[in-house]
């Protein structure tokens, strides 16, 4: 019989549900706090900027939501996606690891970030807003939510990160594409963005700049509300289809995996791999769950375990998170969506119970690993991704030290065809390795 490569389901296979884990915690979450009162949040506190549906969804105790049937009618557009053995790459590898991804770069965006850009469109012009908001880093994150919202007949603005801006100009053309506005961050429109530019004009932006100029917007305008990427429970909840769906698909090729992994920046695509899987973990699975993150931007591995703000400015709530300071700008590493200076609480709270792994690694290991994945697979990922498959490469080593089989699982959250130049550096000789420096951070 000849060797499956590729597992696939049917639309009918698709999953009704998003899967939440907040009602199976082992332990209780730290609540996020008012930045003015320094008390919980309450669903009125989030309303100014977020539709009532998606504050229930920040907050619900239900173990399962469904899916409305308006997004699984968008998802079905690249949904279900498919998961590969990555046979060549064991072979090259010489492992007896059996190592699988599950591809999201086939969607129209070419990641995983329309999972929940389609969902928060959604619930967004249920609640007739006109206008969202959102900023970007790599730009993924942007062109997605300008698809979304175009598909629902929404207007989008996007603060992209400028050393990003700058270093993808397709991503931005993207979102120009599907009608979505760009600028990059810090930019002139917004408060935030002219303090940051009259501190430092030559500055690269960060996530946190760009989520400060994005909240500002949406908190300026009554029709227009604020959209993120990443980081809270229901980005996270939405993107549980990936693992849901590798699921039936490792059923599929008769196999358990035995690590499961994503890249990490602000804990989306990662969440959305593992979380399915934690519940195992609850119920006495040994499977093992490992975000991999960039040296230089380490919040998991080297973030200290505290409340802090989501944004530069300190306009969010305060979010008990790994972090590195709410003042942290990362160096200009070509993984712009990983440039994060914190991490999804929920994902901060099971690393700190143990539940997670995270490992950091260097950018020329992560576009060494890259490299040899296209060379075998075909596939060039982007380079938020490759942190994953480094992770990927560095378990079938060590089971070809052992000398034992493991299966590893891994998201493959996107394609790199638009991080050519990053490419053509990497094989010029003119990428390097940046170390992560602190910032000393008052207040």
């Amino acid at each position: 019989m000849p060797e499956t490569t590729k597992y696939v389901l049917t639309e009918a296979e698709m999953p009704a549900h998003w899967v939440n884990v907040l009602p199976s915690l082992k332990e209780p979450m730290d609540p996020p706090l008012h930045p003015a009162t320094m008390k919980p949040l309450t669903p009125d506190d989030l309303a100014p900027i977020f539709p009532m549906g998606l504050i229930e969804q920040e907050m619900s105790m239900q173990p399962e939501i469904d899916i409305p049937g308006e997004v699984i009618d968008i998802l079905k557009l690249w949904r279900p996606t498919p998961l590969y053995r990555a046979r060549r790459l064991e072979q090259a590898l010489d492992t007896p690891a059996h190592i699988y991804y599950k591809y999201e770069g086939v969607s129209p965006a070419g990641s995983h970030k329309p999972n929940t850009a389609v969902a928060q469109a959604y619930y967004n012009k249920k609640a007739g807003i006109r206008r969202l908001a959102t900023e970007t880093g790599a730009g993924q994150w942007g062109s997605a939510l300008a698809l979304a919202t175009r598909l629902f007949g929404l207007e989008c603005t996007v603060y992209m990160v400028k050393v990003s801006y700058h270093q993808k100009p397709y991503r931005r053309l993207m979102i120009n594409t599907w009608g979505g506005e760009i600028y990059p961050s810090p930019s002139d429109r917004t408060q935030s963005g002219r303090a940051i530019l009259e501190q430092d004009p030559d500055s690269p932006g960060s996530l946190g700049i760009a989520i400060s100029e994005a909240v500002e917007d949406a908190a300026t305008h009554p029709d227009t509300n604020y959209s993120l990427g990443s980081v809270l429970n229901h980005v996270c909840l939405h993107q549980t289809v990936i693992g849901l769906e590798a699921k039936k698909q490792m059923a599929l090729a008769g196999e358990e995996p035995d690590v499961v992994i994503g890249c990490f920046g602000g804990g989306s695509n990662f969440a959305g791999i593992a979380l399915p899987y934690l519940l195992d973990r609850f119920n006495g699975s040994p499977v093992r769950l490992l975000a991999a993150e960039p040296e230089a931007c380490p919040s998991l591995t080297r973030g200290r375990f505290d409340y802090d703000y989501g944004d530069t400015a300190g306009l969010t709530p305060l979010l008990k998170m790994y972090t590195l300071g709410h003042k942290f700008v990362p160096p200009r590493i070509h993984a712009g969506g990983l440039r994060y200076h914190g991490a999804a609480p929920l994902c901060s709270h099971l690393l700190r119970h143990g539940w997670l792994e995270a490992k950091a690694f260097p950018q020329l290991a992560v576009f060494d690993a890259a490299l040899q994945f296209a060379q075998t697979e075909g596939i060039i990922p982007a380079p938020e991704s490759a942190h994953a498959i480094r992770a990927a490469v560095d378990e079938a080593l060590a089971a070809r030290e052992e000398g034992r089989k493991r299966v590893i699982l891994f998201n493959l959250s996107g394609h790199g065809h638009f991080d050519m130049s990053a490419y053509e550096n990497y094989l010029a000789g003119k990428l390097e390795n940046f170390g992560y420096q602190p910032v000393d951070e008052e207040g």
